[in-house]
């Protein structure tokens, strides 16, 4: 069975987090959720209410932490995929976090980030030249990290898979699995 780190913490988007975890578990893949320490997090919902410049936040589901980031062993996956909502802003700056993107982007292997998820990516160096997008309002920090914004749901570039927000979920996931089962019929650049 191949295995896949998703990566988040409190604050993590409750609705990117249960969706991929399902997805990839009833796709047949071990899902391993990894974050800061290993215990039930504080996952929040985002969504976007009229008169409001900016999308809300309200508390959502827990999910359990399998392991702490200082356990993970890139070995042991084929892919990581890096959640969004608000949990990024701090993960960003988790250097063991940073070491595990960057050993993924080393080996070659599929890196997925949804929403907010970029700012781990960027924090990494991993956005530099590529092809990306992201929520939008994370779209200058992926650009000032060497990011080019495409404004598309999902966006293949490399190894690396990135997209908008939750409302992307159909065109994520059949990008990734397609990728994943090498039945893409993008070409990746």
């Amino acid at each position: 069975m191949s295995k896949i780190l998703i990566i988040t913490g409190d604050g993590g988007e409750s609705y990117e987090a249960l969706y991929g975890l399902h997805r990839f578990e009833e796709e047949g893949w071990k899902a391993v959720v990894a974050a800061p320490s290993r215990r039930r997090l504080n996952l929040v919902m985002h969504d976007f209410k009229p008169g409001w410049d900016t999308y809300i936040e309200q508390r959502g589901y827990g999910l359990e932490a399998d392991l702490k980031f200082d356990d993970v062993k890139v070995a042991e996956y084929a892919a990581v995929l890096v959640l969004g909502g608000s949990a990024p802003e701090y993960l960003r700056n988790n250097a063991k976090l940073i070491e595990i993107v960057r050993e993924f982007d080393r080996q070659g292997k599929w890196i997925f980030a949804i929403c907010h998820g970029a700012q781990v990516l960027a924090a990494a160096g991993l956005t530099r030249g590529k092809r990306v997008t992201c929520y939008e309002h994370v779209r200058r920090e992926a650009e000032q990290a060497g990011a080019t914004f495409v404004a598309e749901q999902t966006v293949c570039d490399g190894h690396l898979v990135t997209a908008q927000t939750w409302q992307s979920h159909p065109s994520f996931y059949r990008e990734i699995f397609a990728q994943l089962s090498g039945k893409a019929t993008a070409a990746r650049p």
